[in-house]
């Protein structure tokens, strides 16, 4: 019986890395000297790929890493190399672009928190990130932020007002990490990376996330027929199911 070609396919926050922390030098070693002659590796954030290659430890992780997927793969790399990217400014018109980040900013200027910062939108390739204490708060602010928000439900709550306000775009909403939420085109989360493997003749496809629950930017993909879901708590919950499953 010939050997199954699988690939490993992670979540980068939460799963691979502590929330926006550099990977752990141990994990990394992991990875790509002790799991990486097993199967194949995957990356997979909602996040740009300066913000990746900054957690992952370098740009060179897309030689570490057989592909790496930034912006839900509207950014991607096979084996190295830099594929077509996808752009939200060519599905979406800029009248309708425009009235979004003008609604986003007016009802972040009406809401009082405990600490705002700077950077609330930030727009990528493929998606509009809010953030509604802003992207430049400290590690101290993100984690104070992180546990405000799950008394108060902030990220939902706005969430929630742009759903009624923007019915007449086909948009899809996804909380991850600790103080943001991605806004995309329906069908653009995470399980658009997988259109990229499609050619690549996988057996299996594994994929670890921690943000898993409905609403959390792992749901989709985790639930995607195409893939074996693990549902993970953190980096050392990653590493011991990935012992327990290819028995390293």
């Amino acid at each position: 019986m010939s050997k199954k070609k699988i690939l490993c396919l992670f979540d980068v926050d939460g799963t691979l890395t502590r929330s926006r922390q550099v990977i752990d030098p141990d994990m990394n070693r992991f990875l790509t000297e002790v799991l990486k002659p097993t199967c194949a590796l995957g990356l997979v954030g909602g996040s740009d790929f300066n913000k990746i290659s900054e957690q992952m430890n370098g740009d060179d992780v897309i030689k570490r890493f057989d592909f790496v997927f930034a912006e839900n793969g509207l950014v991607h790399y096979k084996y190295g190399s830099e594929g077509p990217r996808q752009s939200i400014d060519k599905h979406i018109k800029e009248d309708d672009l425009q009235r979004f980040i003008n609604f986003c900013l007016q009802y972040l200027s009406k809401l009082n928190l405990p600490k705002k910062r700077g950077t609330f939108i930030e727009f990528r390739s493929g998606m509009i990130n809010v953030s509604p204490i802003g992207r430049s708060c400290s590690q101290e602010d993100r984690d104070a932020f992180e546990r405000y928000d799950k008394i108060h439900n902030v990220r939902q709550s706005m969430i929630d007002a742009l759903k009624k306000e923007f019915t007449n775009i086909d948009l899809t909403y996804s909380i991850g990490g600790q103080i943001s939420f991605d806004v995309f085109p329906h069908g653009w989360d995470k399980t658009y990376c997988l259109t990229h493997l499609e050619s690549e003749g996988f057996d299996e496809i594994h994929f670890f996330g921690d943000k898993t629950d409905l609403g959390g930017n792992d749901y989709e993909i985790f639930n995607d027929s195409r893939v074996i879901g693990h549902k993970v708590k953190n980096p050392d919950d990653t590493r011991k199911i990935l012992k327990e499953l290819f028995k390293l």
